[in-house]
């Protein structure tokens, strides 16, 4: 238990005091607590800041990534002044400011098989606010491995949802509820979807209760309960979560037992580079902006880049060399795209244009491929002066 709170602090904290669910020894415990947050983002940022001015007293932020403008629609860790600038500075800043009586704890670094065992064993809550697929299962695995709570997070459009994940406490994990990630492609992620700015505020508010449920122990955290949100509807279901006997990393015969990095790589190996007269059989779904750079400089002939976003898009920023045809009137456009040359399809992130790359091949093109990251990643590695969205 941690020391007694101070005048300031019992100051700061006096309507959590006068809670009976929380009182005196329930803040203390707070205070003592240590917390990790995966992604300074749109979850990320308004659970940290409810953890920050709740008095958690250790708050690890977890996050590689920059700020950039679009970020700031929904992510209020941030502001214009930190664009450019590692989002694990930009939040530390924002916390420290929010509450100098917490510790901040910054950890600029991709979450990865190899580091996530022994930062999360270091921690007593995860709490994931991530967007990507690979790093939920990743998250996941190494918090059951390490006997973490994992308060779960996700917001798609107009929709949310938020879960504890939890089998030492009798609970589920994420494989209970996703065995196995969906294939490359048919979940768009928010960048090519879009997302409500205030539903993050509204999920993320409530990973953060179920943070200090789960450390000031009162109320009913939602181990086995998935809770739903409806923005459009201002509706809320809440769905029970049985855990699986079968499960591969909390089941009774679990399969994985550590973490592996094969075992969170779902994107299509970069093959090697392709050429005019390459095996069909051997050209590869996804190729890297790099690689689509070289082609055009090298083989401007041989390959045709393939815009599908939409054209408002196109007027933010475009790649030069690129035709425009927008995602739905690809199958209008079969009977003119050549079927002699080296298709790229790119969109903003990689996953229309993926779906299009998919469309095309089961339609007899055999030397199509996706550009891997889209615009945004040409604009972070090959045009950095491009505007982005």
């Amino acid at each position: 238990m941690a020391s007694a709170l101070s005048p300031a602090e019992l100051a700061r904290y006096s309507r959590h005091l006068l809670l009976p669910e929380i009182g005196l020894v329930g803040q203390q415990r707070l205070g003592a607590a240590r917390v990790l947050v995966l992604g300074a983002g749109g979850l990320g940022s308004p659970a940290a800041l409810y953890l920050a001015a709740a008095g958690v007293g250790t708050l690890g932020i977890a996050d590689f990534d920059r700020v950039e403008a679009h970020n700031l629609q929904r992510q209020l860790l941030h502001d214009d002044s930190g664009i450019g600038r590692p989002k694990v500075s930009s939040a530390a800043a924002r916390l420290r400011a929010t509450n100098p009586h917490i510790t901040v704890l910054e950890h600029p670094e991709r979450i990865t098989a190899a580091n996530a065992l022994a930062l999360f064993a270091s921690y007593d809550v995860i709490v994931d606010g991530t967007d990507n697929f690979p790093t939920r299962y990743l998250a996941s695995d190494g918090a059951v491995l390490t006997r973490r709570p994992l308060v779960f997070g996700s917001v798609f459009k107009f929709e949310g949802q938020v879960a504890v994940f939890a089998p030492h406490l009798g609970g589920p994990c994420h494989r209970c509820l996703f065995p196995t990630p969906p294939p490359a492609g048919t979940v768009p992620n928010c960048g090519e979807a879009g997302v409500l700015g205030a539903l993050c505020g509204v999920i993320g508010a409530m990973q953060a209760l179920e943070v200090v449920k789960l450390i000031a122990s009162f109320g009913e955290p939602l181990v086995g309960r998935l809770l739903a949100y409806d923005a459009l509807a201002q509706t809320t279901r809440t769905l029970a979560l049985p855990r699986d006997p079968a499960c591969a990393v909390c089941g009774s015969a679990p399969t994985i037992r550590e973490l592996r990095a094969e075992n969170y790589d779902f994107t299509c190996a970069t093959a090697p580079a392709a050429s005019a007269t390459m095996n069909p059989a051997d050209c590869p779904l996804e190729i890297s902006v790099e690689e689509t750079k070289r082609l055009l400089d090298t083989q401007p002939a041989a390959v045709v880049l393939i815009d599908v976003r939409e054209p408002h898009e196109l007027s933010i920023c475009r790649i030069a060399a690129a035709e425009h045809i927008s995602m739905r009137q690809i199958p209008e456009h079969l009977a003119t795209l050549p079927r002699d040359k080296h298709l790229l399809i790119h969109c903003h992130h990689g996953g229309r244009s993926l779906r299009v790359t998919e469309f095309l091949r089961a339609k007899g093109f055999s030397t199509v491929s996706n550009v891997a990251g889209g615009i945004a990643a040409w604009a972070d590695r090959i045009e950095p002066e491009m505007a982005r969205y």
